[in-house]
C-alpha cells in the first residue's frame, strides 16, 4: 500500500495559471408577520481576523436598508458575511430575579443571506441555553416560525494544542443553520435558569445565574452564486466547449479558463484522480480503482470503488478564504460519521449553496483554517471533496474534537436526531469509506486504537478503542450524528465491507 507524506506542506503559484479545462421548527409563540418590513440597515466593511474584508452592520437607518450583494469573480463565486452584534432584549416583568438577560435582535432587513449562525469571542466558553431565529423569504412579508440552532458545536474543531487551534483567532460558535433566500432576521438567546437549591440546607450552594458569553455575534451568510456549468457534453476532455460556427461567421477561438493561482492549489493535489481544474473526479470500476493503486506486490487488494466525488471547484469553495497550506497526518486509520445540524430545508441542487455557506462560517465567522470535515454527503448521496489537500491524502481536518490525527469526518448534511436519513446518504457514506479507508489498509467492520487528543469524554493521551466507521458521539459527549443517522452506523459497516470485498 502506498505510504502519504506525514508532513504540513504547502502548494503555491507564483501566478495566476491560463489552462484550457474540461469543462420545521419547534414551534413557539410566534410574533404576528408585519406587513411593513421594519427599520433598514447599513453595512459598513470591517478586517476580520483573517485580514480580509468582510461587513458589519450598523443600527444606522439608511434608504432603501440593504446594499447589493457583493460582485461575482469570473473565477470564484462572490460570497459574503454579515455580522451583527446581539443587545439585550426586552422581557416580561416576571422573569426571574438574578437570571441572566436574553439577548438578541429584533426584527430587522438584512442584505441577502442563507445560513445563520452565531458567534462570540472565546472558544473555550460555552453557550448555557438556547438560540432561536425567524427569518424572512426575501421579497416577501412571509416570516418563518421560529427555529431552532444546535448550542454545543465546539465538539465539531481542531484539537486543542494544535497549530490551527493556537495560530489563529478562533470564536466560540453555534452550529448553523441553513434557511434558503432570505432579507429579514430576528433571534434571541435564551440563558438556561438558574437551577432552584437541591434542599432547604443548601441556600448557601444556591445556583449562580450562567451568563452567556461575551460579544455575541449574529453571523448571516451570503453562499453567492452557483459555479459556471461545465462545458456542453462531447467536448473534448481538455478542451472547452466551442460555439457553432457558420459560414459566414468570423471563426473564433474558444478562451480558455483562468484559474488562479489559489484554485490551481487546490486542484494541484487530486492531479492522480482528476485533471487540473475539474469540477469532479470520475467514478471508477473495482478493476480500475485496483489498478488505480500501487499494491505490494501479492497484496490482496481490499479497496472499494472510487465514487463520483466533486470537487472544491465543483461546489464553487473561494479557495482565497482558506489557510493557504494544507495540513496532513500520517494515516487515515478510523472515519467519523457526523451530520451538520444545519436542518433538513435544502434541495440536493441547494447542497453546493450550503456547502459554500458552511465554509465561509467555519473560516470567516469561526476563525478555522478550512472547511472543517474532509468530505460532506447530500441527502441524494452525492460526495463532495471537503478540507482541501487532496481526496486520496491523509489531510487532517477539523472535525472531531480529540480525534483528528489519523481520521477522517465525514458530514452527512442535514439534521438526524429525529429524521432518518435518506438511504442514498447512508449508501454513499458505505461507498466512500470502502474506497477512501480502503486506500489506507483499514477494514470497516474492524476495531482501531486511538490515542484521545483531549476530549469531554477521553482525557488527552488515552488510548481508546472504537469502530473504524464511527459515529461524532464516539469520541466526544455529543448528540452528533443525531441518533437516527448514528443507527445506520452498522449498516454501512457491513456494505463497506462488502464492496471492499471482505
Amino acid at each position: 500500500m502506498r505510504a502519504l507524506l506525514v508532513t504540513s506542506v504547502g502548494v503555491t503559484c507564483a501566478a495566476a495559471l491560463t489552462l484550457p479545462l474540461a469543462a420545521p421548527a419547534s414551534s413557539a409563540p410566534a410574533l404576528s408577520s408585519a406587513s411593513a418590513r421594519p427599520p433598514s440597515l447599513t453595512t459598513e466593511p470591517r478586517t476580520d481576523t483573517s485580514g480580509t474584508t468582510g461587513t458589519t452592520t450598523s443600527d444606522t437607518t439608511a434608504p432603501d436598508g440593504a446594499e447589493p450583494r457583493a460582485a461575482k469573480s469570473a473565477a470564484e463565486p462572490a460570497g459574503s458575511t454579515q455580522s451583527l452584534p446581539l443587545a439585550p432584549l426586552a422581557v416580561p416583568s416576571n422573569r426571574v430575579a438574578g437570571a441572566p438577560a436574553v439577548q438578541g435582535l429584533p426584527q430587522r432587513d438584512a442584505r441577502p443571506f442563507s445560513l445563520v449562525g452565531v458567534v462570540w469571542d472565546d472558544a473555550e466558553a460555552e453557550l448555557h441555553g438556547t438560540v432561536q431565529v425567524r427569518t424572512r423569504a426575501t421579497g416577501t412579508t412571509r416570516w418563518s416560525d421560529w427555529q431552532d440552532v444546535e448550542t454545543h458545536n465546539a465538539d465539531h474543531a481542531a484539537d486543542l494544542g494544535s497549530a490551527e487551534r493556537e495560530g489563529r483567532t478562533v470564536r466560540g460558535a453555534t452550529a448553523p443553520l441553513w434557511v434558503g433566500d432570505s432579507d429579514g432576521v430576528e433571534v434571541r438567546v435564551r440563558p438556561e435558569s438558574p437551577a432552584a437549591p437541591e434542599s432547604p440546607g443548601s441556600q448557601d450552594r444556591a445556583a449562580t445565574p450562567v451568563p452567556l458569553p461575551e460579544g455575541m455575534r449574529l453571523e448571516l451568510v451570503d453562499p453567492g452564486e452557483d459555479p459556471a456549468p461545465e462545458p456542453a457534453r462531447g467536448a473534448p476532455a481538455n478542451r472547452a466547449a466551442v460555439p457553432a460556427v457558420f459560414a459566414d461567421t468570423p471563426p473564433t477561438a474558444a478562451l480558455p479558463e483562468v484559474l488562479t493561482a489559489e484554485i490551481a492549489a487546490a486542484s494541484a493535489v487530486n492531479a492522480e484522480v482528476a485533471e487540473l481544474g475539474a469540477t469532479v473526479i470520475p467514478a471508477l470500476t473495482q478493476a480500475e480503482t485496483v489498478e488505480s493503486v500501487n499494491l505490494a506486490p501479492g497484496a490482496k487488494p481490499y479497496i472499494g470503488p472510487r465514487p463520483k466525488i466533486v470537487t472544491r471547484k465543483g461546489w464553487g469553495a473561494d479557495e482565497k478564504l482558506r489557510e493557504r497550506n494544507f495540513g496532513y497526518t500520517k494515516s487515515v486509520k478510523a472515519a467519523f460519521v457526523h451530520h451538520s445540524a444545519t436542518g433538513n430545508n435544502y434541495t440536493c441542487k441547494q447542497a453546493p449553496s450550503v456547502l459554500r455557506s458552511i465554509y465561509r462560517y467555519h473560516v470567516k465567522s469561526s476563525g478555522w483554517r478550512d472547511f472543517g470535515y474532509n468530505f460532506a454527503v447530500d441527502k441524494c448521496g452525492n460526495i463532495y471533496e471537503g478540507r482541501a489537500g487532496g481526496v486520496t491524502k491523509a489531510v487532517l481536518g477539523a472535525h472531531t474534537l480529540g480525534f483528528n490525527t489519523n481520521t477522517m469526518g465525514i458530514a452527512v448534511l442535514g439534521s438526524y436526531g429525529s429524521t432518518n436519513p435518506p438511504a442514498a446518504a447512508v449508501t454513499a457514506v458505505s461507498k466512500l469509506t470502502a474506497w477512501k479507508l480502503g486506500l489506507f489498509g483499514a477494514n470497516p467492520k474492524g476495531k482501531v486504537t486511538l490515542v484521545s487528543g483531549g476530549s469531554n469524554k477521553y482525557r488527552k493521551g488515552v488510548k481508546v478503542k472504537m469502530n473504524v466507521i464511527s459515529g461524532h458521539r464516539d469520541g466526544f459527549a455529543t448528540e452528533c450524528p443525531g441518533a437516527r443517522l448514528y443507527k445506520k452506523l452498522g449498516t454501512a459497516r457491513t456494505s463497506s465491507a462488502k464492496l471492499q470485498g471482505r
